[in-house]
């Protein structure tokens, strides 16, 4: 099953907002506090609610983390009494939460989760990389989320149970093959597990991730989420804003790989900020690629979160990134200039 669809009624910044998906790469861009990760925590939500031990409506508390994991803080804030509404549609299935302001607990009656049986008829396998690599800090974390009230958004364990998973059995298709080996050439060899620690091995020996560069971790972790088939055709990958603590130079490798990974059926969903990211991916993805641009905004008039889609990067619509680039541009040509223009 991919996600067709997300509609958002008075859910946290939403106050209607509705959203066609595509089936291959999805880019949110935007200003800050546009709701780009809200999306995508959203539909990451909704994966993992396809799993038949997992409850909708825990898991937006537990991905979102509001105060005292009281559902109604979710309700988009408004003088008097409201009701949120979470929409998720994949093909002809539906998975819809409505909650009020005054819900105290997911599991309380007056939240309404309708669609849930048909859509755990075809789970989905996902995985969200959050902005803060985790892996260097992984001994001992599950373990103490587990036993201890801790504040951590559910995406940070939930990362790391994925790339705790053991490798599929059976040979890999030579697609697999081939990215992990180009992975292996960027971050300088293949990734280990001792102890709950995670370590990369090369000519030097075993590395502890706590010696690496974080840009390396977060190439090593897509490493082992391909490497373990969590990313296979018909799962979904979210990741927020994947140029953290990248050298420019890797932007292009990382598009290379999402598009493989497009290719072979596998749903994606990336935030960013960046404007090297958007533009590797515009010059590297073919015509046949299915790339989705989600360009987030304030509607001047109504004071409302927006969202213009289009498919061509040309016209991303309104452009934060690229204004903001246009204006250095701009600032940098009229420096050249100083002194020869009277």
């Amino acid at each position: 099953m991919t996600l067709t669809q997300v509609n958002l009624k008075r859910f946290t910044a939403f106050s209607d907002l509705s959203l066609e998906l595509s089936p291959g790469i999805n880019v949110f861009v935007g200003a800050n506090g546009t709701g780009k990760t809200h999306l995508m925590k959203v539909c990451y939500a909704a994966c993992e609610a396809s799993r038949p031990d997992v409850h909708f409506m825990e898991k937006l508390v537990r991905v979102f983390r509001p105060s005292g994991r009281r559902p109604g803080r979710l309700v988009k804030r408004q003088v008097g009494r409201s009701k949120a509404i979470v929409e998720v549609r994949g093909g002809d299935r539906n998975l819809t939460a409505s909650f009020s302001t005054q819900v105290k607990s997911a599991y309380s009656d007056a939240v309404q989760v309708t669609g849930l049986r048909d859509w755990k008829r075809d789970p989905i396998e996902s995985a969200y990389i959050p902005v803060k690599e985790m892996l260097a800090h992984a001994p001992g974390f599950l373990a103490l989320n587990k036993a201890r009230e801790t504040h951590f958004e559910e995406v940070y364990p939930d990362i790391l149970l994925r790339a705790y998973l053991p490798i599929l059995r059976g040979p890999r298709d030579e697609q697999r093959n081939r990215l992990l080996a180009q992975l292996e050439e960027e971050i300088g060899g293949k990734v280990f597990v001792r102890d709950e620690e995670f370590f990369l091995h090369n000519k030097q020996g075993y590395l502890e991730f706590s010696l690496l560069a974080e840009g390396i971790r977060k190439l090593a972790l897509l490493w082992l989420l391909i490497q373990n088939g969590t990313l296979l055709g018909g799962s979904a990958l979210f990741w927020d804003e994947p140029e953290t603590n990248l050298n420019p130079k890797l932007f292009g490798v990382v598009m290379d790989i999402l598009l493989e990974l497009q290719r072979a059926g596998t749903q994606i969903f990336i935030a960013t900020h960046d404007f090297v990211t958007l533009k590797e991916l515009d010059l590297r993805k073919a015509d046949s690629d299915d790339v989705t641009f989600h360009s987030l905004y304030k509607d001047e008039e109504s004071g409302e979160l927006a969202c213009n889609t289009t498919s061509s990067y040309l016209d991303i619509h309104p452009n934060a990134i690229m204004e903001a680039f246009d204006d250095l541009y701009d600032r940098e040509i009229k420096r050249s200039l100083r002194g020869l223009v009277k």
